[in-house]
């Protein structure tokens, strides 16, 4: 039995990008799926190409929050729900690996890992970085039981940044479980569409099994920090909610394991001295967003 996955994309202009991640879902290796595409009122064509592969394409605002709730539990029909950015590319073999995970684990959620595309330094340090926080407290969950996630009232609407820690918390982090690997196999050569895609963008395909393929445009540090600055508006809200005491908000916005303990626990040091010139970049950028988070919370 397949049971059916709604994936829902969420958008605000992104006609560049919209394809692209449709046509990953289309080319999933698992066939029963829903693509919803909620779109936060944009004023290029991200709705008119969207359209092109599904009638699921709705508004609704005002922030990602709302879109991804609106989608996943107003709009729609799986037994499993899904959210991805349109920037987002899926590996060919996500949704089954997933399907089978969630099942054989018997759990309520899945975090799935990100590949973050790019050729130049700092999307390398990117890169790099993204891979210490697999299944750690700044992790995110990305794949659901629905009847899970409208129980626990989806994303907190107040919020846009914390909202994916926010919902992990209410989930319950022992219903969570890292996909990981899958055994399924992945496509091995040129046949997957997007294979030479992948690659042309620094990552090697057969390298990443059952993973999210984050195509950001090559690193820019301004947005980058701008991106950073906005979502610290909500650290707020989220800290009130759970308490300064809560030891996941310690661990999240707190110094010693942002900046150590996440890059050092579980014998993970050994990838700092294996790619030194990585992690200096890596705590440059690291140190930018903290001066960013002070900021925003003086």
């Amino acid at each position: 039995m397949n049971p059916l996955v709604s994936v829902v994309i969420t958008t605000k202009n992104e006609e560049k990008n919209i394809e692209n991640c449709i046509k990953s879902i289309l080319e999933q290796s698992y066939k029963n799926i829903e693509i919803i595409v909620v779109d936060n009122f944009s004023s290029d064509r991200t709705k008119e190409i969207a359209l092109k592969f599904t009638n699921n394409v709705y508004d609704q605002g005002p922030e990602r929050s709302a879109q991804r709730n609106y989608g996943m539990i107003d709009k729609s029909s799986g037994e499993y729900v899904m959210f991805v950015d349109a920037d987002m590319i899926l590996s060919f073999n996500l949704i089954d690996c997933c399907v089978q995970r969630i099942e054989i684990e018997n759990v309520f959620a899945l975090w799935i890992s990100e590949i973050v595309l790019g050729k130049h330094f700092f999307s390398k340090c990117r890169r790099f970085e993204r891979n210490f926080y697999d299944g750690t407290v700044v992790d995110g969950a990305r794949f659901f039981r629905k009847d899970k996630f409208v129980a626990v009232g989806g994303f907190d609407v107040n919020m846009s940044g914390p909202e994916d820690w926010d919902i992990d918390k209410k989930i319950g982090r022992d219903n969570i479980r890292l996909l990981g690997d899958c055994k399924q196999d992945l496509v091995l050569n040129r046949d997957w569409y997007f294979f030479d895609f992948i690659k042309e963008r620094g990552a090697d395909p057969n390298n990443h099994n059952a993973v999210i393929f984050h195509n950001e445009s090559e690193f820019d540090l301004k947005k980058y920090l701008n991106k950073k600055s906005y979502y610290a508006k909500s650290f707020n809200n989220y800290i009130e909610k759970w308490g300064n005491n809560d030891q996941d908000i310690k661990k999240q916005l707190g110094f010693n394991y942002r900046y150590f303990g996440i890059f050092l626990e579980k014998g993970k040091w050994k990838k700092l001295l294996s790619h030194p010139f990585l992690a200096v970049g890596m705590y440059f950028l690291r140190g930018a967003v903290g001066v960013v988070y002070l900021f925003n919370r003086k």
